[in-house]
């Protein structure tokens, strides 16, 4: 889930941190390393979640044979679109910039009726064709080598930066919460966690993130839920918490509690976009393409609002936070729901939180080096430079790119500064909506043609990348009469108006269609 919304944080205390030194909590350290290490060697036990007599395939591996159920499809659809950074960074959001965190609410209730039209359908193309990836679909679709090629790469260099960031987010969390030792001991903790997740991805594919996510989502419900209730019980029920929280908000410039009319176009910009470049991402569609059928998919896509509940308790306790008087380190907004948790619980319940939330990262980050993988290997590796590859070595190729997406995920982490990961997976959301029109558009309608595609596609992305980075890396964009939208949504209209133009003219010269 893509949230690069900056807001105003307020200041906070770098070196005492809502008042505690810079000591480990040793007894919560231990609750969270119970949680995360157990749930961890969990995923090393995939081979037994619908055990297949068939010999290993790309099929099996990628998509674990088309075989999920139900309940499984919607562990897993939930587990990858509602990541670990997600609950981080929404009741950041409420707490930094008020009402406008908000967005992500009205957004994932507009993503649901998305992904019950839009996967059904992709989902019985894909099967019919035998394709993996929707670049494999693509291709097929408009007869386009190049556009596969263009949306194979797009949505690799989108989800790279996106499995960092759910590495980055639970760290800055855990570090401001003191559960996340400093220096290298800090860092060898989260290397042998993934490390353990990248053996069972290596081995067992999509499966090892599917039975880490049945754990995850009764932890990160039991958590929120429970966490809930105490802060609602401590703080004196809703109407005392918004009162109380009103007051922070409302003394600095530019974040109310209640929305403001200025913001109105940007907040429905926000979860418009958002909505429509969700689906877009590759570890959706990976586990999209996971499902067993179209109606199971549906299914799956009608009970999904159960965890957009979550995620407003969640932006809620963003606010109770504010009301708690908790303050944040620095430009760490993200950690405001931690420092709470830490301030209400004893260490021990604090500790198991924090490792829900930490089991949140690792299914999103497993399922996207898979989709990362997948989509490498087939639609370059295999269509560019190896074009006799066998099945057999085509699946240990995905299965070495999927340690290379990880070990590149730890570099982020450890190599760039969290700002820079941030602003690359804000560029990460922009770039993936543009496409939008080759994936959603024509798995649906027959009219644009490749070439207008594929023109569409390239001045979206570039447009895109210009309004982002010009705006110091802000996702808003002015236009018009001072009206401010999601940069993402606006460079795919213009995505769209060329698609639109180039197609037109190409039909008067009578040029084919794919």
């Amino acid at each position: 889930m893509d949230i690069g919304v900056p807001g105003p944080y307020p200041p906070g205390d770098s070196q005492l941190r809502d008042g505690r030194t810079d000591v480990v909590d040793r007894v919560a350290l231990t609750a969270f390393a119970a949680v995360l290490g157990g749930t961890s060697l969990i995923a090393l036990s995939a081979r037994w979640l619908r055990p297949s007599r068939e010999l290993p395939s790309m099929d099996g591996w990628a998509v674990a044979g088309r075989d999920f159920g139900g309940f499984i499809t919607w562990f897993l659809l939930g587990g990858s679109i509602f990541t670990a950074y997600t609950f981080a960074a929404v009741p950041g959001l409420a707490y930094g910039a008020g009402a406008l965190g908000f967005f992500a609410l009205p957004y994932t209730i507009m993503l649901c009726p998305v992904l019950f039209l839009l996967l059904p359908r992709l989902w019985r193309i894909a099967a019919d064709g035998g394709h993996v990836t929707v670049a494999d679909y693509v291709r097929e679709r408009y007869n386009s080598p190049g556009l596969a090629l263009a949306v194979a790469l797009t949505g690799i260099l989108a989800t790279m930066p996106y499995i960092a960031l759910q590495l980055l987010g639970i760290r800055a969390v855990l570090s401001a919460s003191m559960v996340y030792p400093s220096g290298f001991g800090g860092d060898l903790i989260l290397i042998g966690v993934f490390a353990i997740l990248a053996v069972a991805t290596f081995r067992r594919g999509l499966r090892a993130p599917t039975v880490i996510s049945l754990f995850k989502g009764p932890l990160v419900f039991g958590a929120g839920l429970g966490v809930t209730v105490v802060v609602l019980y401590q703080l004196g029920g809703p109407g005392a918490i918004f009162e109380r929280a009103a007051h922070p908000l409302d003394a600095r410039p530019e974040t109310r509690l209640l929305l403001d009319p200025s913001t109105y176009t940007v907040f429905a910009s926000l979860a418009l976009g958002s909505a429509l470049a969700q689906p877009m991402y590759p570890h959706v569609l990976t586990a999209a393409f996971s499902a067993n059928g179209e109606n199971t998919l549906r299914r799956a896509a009608i009970a999904l609002p159960a965890w957009t509940v979550l995620l407003g308790l969640f932006g809620f306790l963003g606010i109770a936070a504010l009301a708690a008087g908790v303050l944040a380190p620095p430009g760490s907004a993200e950690s405001s729901v931690p420092l709470l948790v830490a301030r209400m619980l004893p260490s021990a319940l604090a500790g198991a939180v924090y490792g829900a939330l930490a089991v949140g990262a690792l299914v999103p980050a497993a399922i996207m080096s898979v989709a990362v993988a997948t989509l490498f290997t087939r639609n370059v590796y295999v269509e560019y430079f190896f074009p006799t590859a066998t099945p057999k070595h085509e699946l240990k190729t995905a299965q070495l790119v999927s340690l290379l997406a990880k070990a590149g995920a730890l570099a982020f982490v450890f190599g760039l500064r969290d700002q820079d990961a941030i602003n690359l997976q804000l560029l990460g959301g922009v770039w993936i909506l543009q496409t939008f029109p080759a994936v959603a558009i024509g798995a649906f309608f027959g009219w644009f043609h490749r070439i207008g595609v594929f023109a569409g596609w390239a001045v979206g992305m570039v447009a895109g990348t210009l309004f982002v980075v010009s705006g110091g890396f802000s996702s808003v964009v002015e236009v018009g009469w001072s009206i401010k939208l999601y940069a993402a949504l606006v460079a795919l209209l213009l995505n769209l108006l060329v698609a639109t133009g180039v197609t037109f003219v190409l039909r008067r010269s009578s040029v084919g269609m794919p």
